[in-house]
């Protein structure tokens, strides 16, 4: 299994471990094991600042999948977003705004329907959250939008900082490709 490269902004072992339960856990089911892992090395100031940015998350998702437009207040605006992969969409965006304009926005305006979230696990290590969760919706020209996405968030006095995004990118252009934006 290959690893992807992680970043300074959580300790690297804790970091790792937790992408490697996340992507494991695309095919299996339950969050026991890997709450428990997550949850077993943190100190209690940790653990405290964990439970927090995790409920946090969890109210956001929770809210989004009722429908309501979340992230303007989960995201920092100078939030730093990651889509990894290859394609246009991929790339760094470096304030709310940029990922909106350039990545989130060529997708909805292709949508007849909002993204609703399906949440699968959420895992937490401190200030790190790890959510996987699929994503559906109704394009434009009437036909079904279905993603996985494994989510990786860095959070800061209860906003995300720091943001990798994984999902099938090739769905996610079929859209772009094959249906008109909606009318402003």
């Amino acid at each position: 299994m290959t690893i992807l490269p992680t970043y300074h902004r959580v300790a690297g072992r804790s970091r790792a471990a937790l992408i490697t339960l996340a992507l494991l856990s695309l095919g299996l089911p339950g969050t026991a094991i890997a709450n428990t892992a997550a949850t077993q090395v943190q100190a209690p100031d940790g653990a405290a600042i964990e439970r927090q940015n995790k409920a946090i998350v969890e109210a956001a998702f929770e809210k989004w999948r009722r429908g309501t437009y979340v992230f303007a207040e989960l995201l920092a605006p100078d939030v730093v977003w990651t889509i990894h992969g290859s394609g246009p969409v991929a790339g760094t965006y470096r304030n709310q705004k940029d990922f909106i304009e350039q990545a989130s926005r060529p997708l909805t305006s292709r949508l007849a329907s909002p993204v609703v979230p399906e949440v699968h696990d959420i895992f937490a290590d401190g200030d790190a959250i790890i959510i996987r969760f699929d994503g559906t919706a109704t394009t434009t020209s009437g036909a079904p939008y279905r993603n996985q996405f494994v989510w990786i968030f860095e959070m800061k006095d209860g906003l995300v900082v720091n943001a990798e995004a994984f999902l099938d990118l090739v769905a996610y252009q079929q859209v772009i490709d094959n249906n008109a934006p909606r009318s402003q």
